[in-house]
């Protein structure tokens, strides 16, 4: 599953990596060298954090799952219940 961006945000991460490199490399580098880069961390970076944050999700469900009862629970036929 290849991970694509809309137009605006691809434009917003190539000036920021390229204003990175400026500042911590000492180097300037055009729009070609950043889409590059952008390309290789798409591809080779964001499925692992992609997969980190579904694993993190499913864990996240599972525990609100293991006490669904408990915590939707509403008792049944409660209106003629005796008044005390």
């Amino acid at each position: 599953m290849a991970l694509e961006l809309p137009p605006p945000v691809a434009a917003q991460l190539r000036e920021s990596i390229k204003r990175y490199v400026a500042e911590h490399l000492d180097q300037d580098i055009g729009d070609l060298k950043a889409t590059m880069l952008l390309d290789f961390c798409l591809k080779e970076i964001a499925p692992t954090i992609y997969n980190k944050a579904i694993v993190d999700a499913q864990r996240y469900f599972e525990s609100k799952v293991v006490d669904l009862e408990g915590a939707c629970y509403e008792p049944e036929c409660q209106y003629w219940r005796p008044q005390r």
